[in-house]
């Protein structure tokens, strides 16, 4: 097909993107029509809306890049040592990625072009063309922020130096695109996505609902998990740890049946996978703190710089501007009573019978509980705080906190 401005005026492409600025438009149609790529359609859109009057759908056309030799000698070694990260056979990256090549080089002063490393690239042999994809997008967005938070956790080699496998768990705001948490955790625990949660919870608020997919920490199934609730959750039919602090908060909860139904957070671990393994290997990095600084420098890029191919828009200035303009449904968190502490409502809860010596046994820990009637029920309430490697409870009885302790964490391992 011949290039867009050899088949179309600048009007003509003028009154499109105006219909897509207007929301008459989808942009899949607007490519469909035009027949542009996602890039070249980004491009224009930019251009358009930078300058709407002396908007043109021409090439400008400038002389080849002259760059310095001190420029050259450091996107060569940055192709160089790209190209070797592509071919080891032992590192999970099979292509290139001139677009984090390029601020992994502004961060150390070096400004140029992806045009310009590509070009640099295929002289030294340092390119793969990638296959274009099918233009396509069935997603639906939400109407405000808050109304849909997407919440997932991926286990990978992140850094590879590091030798070791960690999950990122990530919680992404449906409408904007933003995402409002994301951290390594050594494994996917239920704790860990109880984590997550408070904090997304207690800097954003309570959202409407959550969506999620139907790991036993979100959802028990049965046959699936007979043997886990028979073992470990004595005390609990159906309802999973993360599960009652949702109906606590009311929070609803919708489940995902299949990977591909929630691509919303799925692009972001992709995106942030070859991105951050790409800087783990380029720095080097090996530990776990410098793998965290690098994911918090890859979430700033994407929620402040990164156009998301659905909206349109940077997820940040998307997000801000729903809530300046009162489109969000997101709720303020309020401790609920008779509960006064955060720690009652993000943690692990047992029930247990005070026996005749007015005791409780907790995982082979005998509990002493004052001023509570034999043979009735208590609340427990466990906070792990793996820092200190001490397990807080508080014990809970007729609306009161009666007895508060701390123990050693090891006991505690096969509850969380």
């Amino acid at each position: 097909m011949s290039q867009i401005h050899r088949r179309f005026t600048d009007e003509q492409v003028k009154v499109l993107f105006q219909g897509y600025c207007q929301g008459q438009l989808a942009r899949i149609d607007l490519q469909e029509l035009s027949g542009i790529g996602k890039s070249r359609f980004f491009a224009l859109l930019k251009a358009y809306r930078q300058n709407p009057e002396g908007f043109t759908i021409a090439y400008r056309r400038s002389a080849p890049a002259r760059l310095s030799p001190e420029v050259e000698d450091a996107v060569k070694t940055a192709l160089l040592r790209e190209k070797a990260i592509v071919e080891d056979p032992d590192l999970p990256i099979s292509s290139y990625n001139y677009a984090a090549m390029q601020d992994r080089l502004e961060a150390k002063g070096v400004k140029v072009s992806v045009t310009t490393i590509i070009d640099r690239a295929k002289k030294l042999d340092c390119h793969k063309p990638r296959r274009r994809k099918r233009v396509h997008d069935r997603e639906v967005l939400t109407a405000s922020i808050g109304a849909l938070i997407q919440h997932d956790g991926s286990t990978h080699l992140w850094c590879p130096q590091a030798q070791e496998k960690w999950t990122l768990i990530t919680s992404i705001d449906d409408y904007s695109r933003k995402v409002l948490f994301a951290d390594f955790f050594r494994s996917e625990t239920t704790w860990a996505h109880i984590q997550a949660t408070q904090a997304v919870m207690q800097e954003y608020g309570l959202p409407l609902c959550y969506y999620v997919d139907s790991l036993r920490v979100f959802r028990f199934v049965q046959g699936r998990d007979s043997f886990w609730r028979k073992h470990v959750l004595e005390t609990d039919d159906v309802e999973t740890q993360w599960g009652k602090i949702m109906r606590l908060l009311g929070v609803k909860v919708s489940y995902a049946l299949s990977p591909q139904a929630k691509g919303k957070v799925e692009r972001p671990f992709r995106w942030l996978q070859d991105r951050i393994v790409r800087t783990c290997i380029s720095e080097p990095l090996s530990t776990n703190q410098e793998a965290r600084r690098a994911l918090r420098d890859e979430l700033h890029r994407y929620n402040t710089q990164q156009i998301h191919s659905t909206t349109g828009e940077i997820p940040n200035i998307r997000f801000e501007r729903a809530r300046r303009e009162g489109n969000s449904l997101f709720r303020k968190f309020v401790i609920p009573k008779p509960y006064t502490s955060p720690q009652d409502v993000f943690c692990l809860r047992e029930q247990r019978m005070v026996n005749g010596y007015r005791r409780i046994s907790l995982f082979n820990h005998a509990i002493e509980v004052p001023n509570v009637p034999l043979r009735v029920y208590v609340d427990v309430h466990m906070v792990p705080d793996e820092t200190k490697q001490l397990m807080h409870i508080r014990i809970w009885w007729n609306d009161s906190m009666v007895h508060s302790l701390s123990l050693p964490l090891h006991g505690f391992r096969v509850h969380f």
